[in-house]
């Protein structure tokens, strides 16, 4: 039993234990350097959330190969895996970042969120298996990615997507070829199959989607928003971009 208690103290423990220790508060690092990106366009998970991501996935990476040291000493013969514990934290993660995805109608918010999430544990175990120049340039490509594609996705040529909800007075509605006309007008394209109609108040409801053909063309929402204030027989409305 004093054996055991003095392997704790001696110098290749201590040894492990500050090297661990290394992993871990540079993992805390890189994990919020991620994760201030989130935080700074005010998303729910942040730098602590990331931090702690990263952290424990160097944590149940790096331990592993300390095997011979675990329990004082009595595994030194014990056989570890460790893809099947980077397994264990890729399907973990994987529950923490399907809980960070929301949809609300046809718009699907946070998967840039979630895929981020699942990155930061992927640096956790680049990390924690000693891949330190790899760690820090995936961390440096993850903020990149999330912060400069976007932009160059949005001067890139592209089509957007917009939710329309129509409630019509109780005079009656236009047709619906009536209505893709004007869509088209303005540089959207209606999309039929996505058409639902319902009764509301005793009131017809129409819900579409429309396609700008080219977002840079196309009119704007608050154009559109304007167009449906002034036209006969709409009583309410609501355009929502669709995101994805």
């Amino acid at each position: 039993m004093l054996d055991n208690l003095q392997h704790y103290w001696s110098g290749a423990f201590l040894a492990a234990n500050g090297f661990i220790a290394l992993n871990l508060i540079g993992a805390l690092l890189l994990g919020a350097f991620v994760g201030y990106e989130r935080s700074y366009n005010g998303r729910a998970a942040g730098m602590g959330t990331y931090g702690l991501v990263c952290m424990a996935s160097t944590a149940l990476t790096v331990f592993v190969g300390h095997a011979p040291l675990w329990y004082g000493g009595a595994t030194s013969d014990a056989l570890v895996d460790p893809t099947r514990v980077v397994q264990g934290v890729v399907t973990g993660i994987g529950f923490l970042g399907a809980g960070v995805i929301m949809r609300d109608g046809l718009s699907i918010s946070g998967l840039t969120t979630a895929a981020s999430i699942w990155a930061v544990s992927a640096i956790g175990v680049l990390l924690g298996v000693g891949f330190y120049a790899a760690a820090l340039l995936m961390a440096l490509l993850c903020v990149l990615s999330m912060s400069m594609l976007q932009r160059l996705e949005a001067w890139l040529p592209g089509r957007s997507t917009l939710e329309v909800c129509l409630t019509f007075s109780s005079t009656g509605s236009p047709s619906f070829e009536e209505l893709i006309a004007k869509a088209e007008s303005h540089g959207y394209r209606v999309l039929r199959d996505g058409l639902r109609i319902s009764f509301t108040d005793s009131r017809p409801m129409w819900r579409f989607c429309v396609v700008a053909l080219d977002r840079f063309r196309a009119a704007s929402p608050a154009s559109l928003a304007q167009q449906l204030a002034t036209s006969e027989g709409v009583a309410s409305f609501s355009i929502v971009p669709v995101r994805n």
